[in-house]
């Protein structure tokens, strides 16, 4: 009998390959296998999709300080963990266009005289949500980079796998809080505002715990953190309003300004 996922020479009663690791299946796939396979990926404490979910919580530099020094079997890794977020996004936006779309309106959260704007801007941001998921790890990265500047136990590419566990930990938390609070009619912007700090703050108590910092000491930290992320915002604000210009969006946003104001005076 060969392995068939590896191919490997294995004796009749083996139940794992020795090579590879992989388990022996002898049955045909049926609802009732399937159903069991599932359950015990998902579902089983044991199994290391619930134990990276949990151990986020409860000693998340178990999960990311093991996998950069090497141990890669345990939990799962940040790539896996990223796709699994990128898909619960995109199931969470499907969600929510198909049976809750009144929730996904950012108009009452616009300055008068912008609410279109402010529209056109979020849908564009949740066309693209996957795309910007994956750029605001390296640029998180960078900023921490900056902000622990003196503290040298992580390089560039291991804060990325820092924040890859994070973005996918706090993404496919907030999207299931997201649903659950659409099903009461709470708008997704609401939700977004009060999931910002929290995020902002489950962040600091990673990085606390990685780098084995005082209270004192992350606070200052997580506040020169959010300095360097507000310059970094500044900076693309610039560009987003450059970009406006070149498109005419910004044109059209004076002129709505205007109307506003003349229908005041």
């Amino acid at each position: 009998m060969n392995c068939k996922n590896c191919h490997t020479k294995l004796p009749e009663n083996s139940e794992f390959c020795n090579s590879c690791g992989g388990k022996i299946i002898r049955n045909r796939l049926t609802f009732r296998n399937l159903f069991e396979h599932i359950s015990e990926t998902f579902f089983n404490y044991d199994n290391k999709l619930l134990r990276t979910f949990i151990h986020m919580f409860i000693k998340p530099e178990a999960v990311i300080d093991g996998y950069i020094k090497g141990i890669r079997k345990r939990y799962v890794n940040p790539i896996s963990y990223f796709g699994l977020a990128i898909t619960v996004t995109g199931l969470y936006l499907l969600i929510l266009n198909k049976f809750f779309p009144e929730t996904l309106d950012f108009s009452n959260f616009a300055v008068e005289g912008q609410e279109e704007f402010q529209q056109k801007n979020m849908s564009f941001i949740q066309d693209y949500m996957s795309l910007f998921m994956m750029l605001y790890i390296p640029i998180y990265a960078l900023i921490a980079r900056i902000s622990f500047i003196g503290l040298k136990k992580f390089n560039y590419t291991e804060l990325i796998v820092v924040f890859l566990y994070w973005q996918s930990q706090t993404s496919v938390i907030s999207a299931v809080t997201i649903i659950i609070a659409a099903m009461f009619g709470v708008a997704n912007g609401v939700v977004s505002m009060i999931f910002l700090p929290l995020m902002v703050l489950y962040a600091a108590y990673i990085l606390k715990r990685l780098y084995q910092l005082s209270f004192g000491e992350i606070i200052a930290r997580t506040l020169l953190f959010l300095v360097v992320l507000s310059v970094f915002m500044v900076f693309f604000s610039i560009i987003v309003a450059v970009i406006m210009l070149i498109t005419g969006d910004m044109q059209e946003m004076i002129e709505a300004q205007r109307t506003v104001l003349e229908a005041k005076g």
